[in-house]
């Protein structure tokens, strides 16, 4: 039974489905990615958001076709579905983070990563693949960077279309596309096409938006293909522990459910490495407690948060106490060789820049 049917067959909440929890490979940047996933499975998540990096199935590797078949193989048998990624810091440039991006006068090599990520997520039978704009170069104008950004995105799709996998397109924060209406536009731009959905991180709109968090998850419902998921306050991008910000989370999941979502929702804390099981795990308790299918949000925050270090507030919020401190052809669909690019080749381009992503 594929993760879908499974979570399609599940008995869903009144007038919605449950909530398929995953969680971010980002915010296990200190394991080893089989070790990571084996830990997340354990833990009781259905999935991962594996963002490709250069430890994490590097997909510029020598040997990227034989670790993509071993990933898949461990994937299938923990019974992990999987979303990718694209948001690696330093994977094409040690000096620029998350450069060059599509806007970039040195762009192709992201376009070719986007294409590697597209050939490895239908490897793995990925639900999405994920990406964003980045922010704008200085020396950039504005409308040239909005043409590179609608260009690259149909380049992208082109892949897609053809490996048969869907984006996931993320505003974030600082970046060109920062917000919802933005990602409304590059779709009316693309011509709306079916590859083209959205990528919406909760704390993000929580963030930003001029609306509720459950309300703009309402709004978007539709056109959803991956789901983050993390606390934050207004006005700080900043990822936080579930309880640790302002995000009134029952009401989102609600949301969610209500609008059909069948999607991963996964938990996106990219600075949290240093601790990722213990924080993986509370997250996860926290989560539950909070779904539409929980026998009650207080009730269950007290049992499924006990022993995490989680606790249940008098107004039935759960806080969570501060921590301390390949060959040639990836998939048979004709990707050239990894020495044809070199991550970090390219000479740098406009210095050290701050792209305003708080991960």
């Amino acid at each position: 039974m594929s993760h879908q049917d499974a979570a399609a067959g599940a008995t869903p909440a009144p007038g919605g489905v449950p909530p398929r929890f995953g969680y971010g490979t980002n915010g296990f940047a200190n394991h080893r990615l089989a070790d990571a996933l084996r830990v997340i499975a354990d833990l009781g998540y259905v999935g991962v958001a594996l963002t490709l990096d250069h430890d994490h199935l590097d997909p510029f590797a020598p040997d990227v076709a034989r670790r993509t078949a071993e990933t898949a193989d461990l994937l299938r048998s923990l019974g992990l579905a999987v979303v990718i990624e694209t948001g690696a810091r330093y994977l094409l440039d040690p000096r620029r983070k998350h450069a060059p991006t599509l806007l970039h006068d040195d762009r192709a090599l992201r376009l070719e990563f986007l294409r590697r990520a597209i050939a490895i997520g239908a490897d793995l039978g990925a639900e999405a693949v994920s990406f964003w704009a980045g922010v704008r170069p200085d020396g950039v104008p504005a409308d040239l960077a909005w043409k590179r950004l609608v260009d690259g995105c149909a380049e992208a799709g082109a892949a897609a279309g053809d490996a048969g996998i869907p984006l996931g397109f993320e505003p974030e924060p600082g970046m060109l596309v920062e917000d919802i209406a933005g990602w409304h536009r590059l779709r009316a731009e693309l011509g709306a096409p079916a590859w083209f959905g959205l990528t919406l991180d909760i704390g993000h709109c929580r963030c930003l938006e001029p609306t509720g968090v459950a309300e703009c998850v309402t709004a978007v419902a539709e056109h959803l293909v991956n789901v983050q998921i993390d606390d934050m306050r207004r006005g700080v991008h900043e990822h936080l522990e579930f309880g640790t910000g302002e995000i009134d989370f029952p009401p989102v999941l609600r949301a969610l459910a209500d609008g059909g979502y069948r999607g991963l929702v996964a938990v996106e804390l990219p600075r949290h490495s240093h601790a990722a099981p213990t924080v993986a795990a509370s997250s996860l308790a926290f989560l539950r407690a909070a779904a539409p299918n929980a026998p009650s949000f207080l009730g269950s925050a007290r049992r499924g948060a006990a022993g995490h270090g989680a606790q249940a507030t008098l107004d039935g919020e759960v806080r969570i106490p501060e921590r301390p401190a390949s060959a040639a052809d990836v998939s048979g669909t004709g990707i050239p060789a990894a020495g044809e690019f070199t991550p970090g080749g390219a000479a740098a381009v406009g210095g050290g820049e701050t792209d305003g992503r708080a991960s």
